[in-house]
């Protein structure tokens, strides 16, 4: 492949340009940062001669054999490194190559990410002619997603990794630019702060929050569901009430639960689509489940799910739990409506939500899957001026 010849690039404050040696320590400490191990397949732990190895080995072979073109982002008035921005990959031949980035942790929120990104697309659209760039990230990785959004690229599906972060998901989201759809320099990036996909971006990038409710002078946990609620979530499904009145595999194995917490519950949260809790008693045992989903119709609007546990019922637990995922849900997420929806005849689950707050608005024929095919559903809702 023939070679990319290296360059500087100046561009709306930021200096682009090669790796050099003496970028080594700064390259060093940047990577000692949680966020860049998590999300990137530096080595662990990162040592200087890594950070040497890169700087004046691997980035140089790849401007060499023109299979890459790695930079160094630098602000152009002091110099100090801020970031690291490129082509990690160029397929001449197709026109087509894949960005990557990140961004020093004593650089972040000045949207530094965005405008290398922008800078490199441009360079590589006009000087090496391309007809594409690429975007991948891990599943769950919302800062890398939101910074390529904001660049201008399409997000529009999923794949597997070929090399996931260590201890990472192996599925990732893709994305790709094309040259039509680079904004000019200087132009306002989409997705501004106040957006709601940079609301939620900041939201699920976290780790899952831990929720709290009262019942009496008990205090309640809601919480990630881990491994260890797992037998009770066996329970609970084998139940007749569950499998009356809801559609969980029958009969229930721990294959089953084991499937649910990593399918549904982890994934979930990462993909930004939702939160599943379990529900933890004051000697932080389970007694049920809970979940608000986003509508992929629309994110305004959001689906309340649960289920007790046979020995915690009757106590008040669920009306509490969805009353502080309800208000977590309207406050964090910025949702407009959460609406609950049972098959008719679940008295139990109805009282809840009526303890909740929320108002019965009728009965929708046919709309719910059930054990013999489908079943009219009751539905109510709750709407975020109802708090106020």
């Amino acid at each position: 492949m023939a070679r990319v010849e290296s360059v500087e690039i100046t561009e709306d404050g930021l200096l682009l340009r090669p790796w050099g040696a003496e970028d080594a320590d700064a390259v060093h400490r940047a990577c000692q940062d949680p966020d860049i191990q998590r999300w990137t397949t530096v080595p662990r732990p990162y040592l200087p001669e890594h950070a040497l190895g890169f700087v004046t080995g691997r980035s140089a072979t790849a401007w060499a054999e023109g299979t890459g073109a790695e930079f160094a982002v630098c602000d152009a008035a002091t110099g100090e490194l801020l970031a690291a921005c490129g082509l990690v990959s160029i397929d001449r031949g197709l026109g087509s190559a894949e960005v990557g980035y990140w961004t020093a942790p004593w650089a972040r929120g000045r949207g530094i990410a965005v405008r290398a990104t922008r800078a490199v697309a441009r360079w590589a659209f006009d000087a090496l002619k391309l007809r594409r760039i690429i975007w991948q990230a891990e599943i769950g990785n919302h800062a890398s997603r939101l910074v390529a959004l904001r660049a201008g690229f399409q997000v529009s599906g999923e794949l597997r990794l070929a090399q996931p972060a260590v201890d990472g998901r192996a599925e990732g989201w893709i994305g790709s630019l094309l040259p039509g759809e680079l904004a000019a320099p200087g132009e306002p990036t989409p997705i501004g702060p106040d957006t709601l996909q940079a609301r939620r971006a900041a939201v699920f990038g976290r780790p899952q929050p831990v929720l709290f409710a009262t019942v009496g002078a008990i205090e309640l946990r809601l919480r990630p569901m881990e491994e260890r609620d797992l037998d009770a979530v066996v329970t609970t499904c084998r139940d007749e009430d569950t499998i009356r009145w809801t559609t969980v595999p029958h009969p229930y194995q721990r294959s089953h639960a084991e499937g649910f917490l990593r399918d549904f519950a982890e994934a979930a949260w990462a993909r930004g689509t939702g939160v599943y809790y379990a529900i933890a008693d004051a000697d932080d045992r389970y007694v049920g489940s809970i979940d608000l989903r986003i509508s992929p119709a629309d994110p305004l609007n959001g689906d309340v799910g649960f289920m007790t546990a046979p020995h915690a019922r009757g106590r008040g637990y669920m009306p509490a739990a969805v009353g502080a995922l309800t208000a977590w849900g309207f406050a964090a997420l910025g949702l407009a409506r959460i609406e609950w929806r049972a098959l008719a005849g679940n008295t139990a689950s109805h009282r809840v939500a009526e303890k909740a707050g929320f108002a019965f608005e009728g009965t929708a024929r046919g709309v719910l899957p059930d054990r013999e095919g489908r079943g009219d559903a009751w539905v109510a809702a709750l709407l975020a001026e109802d708090l106020t």
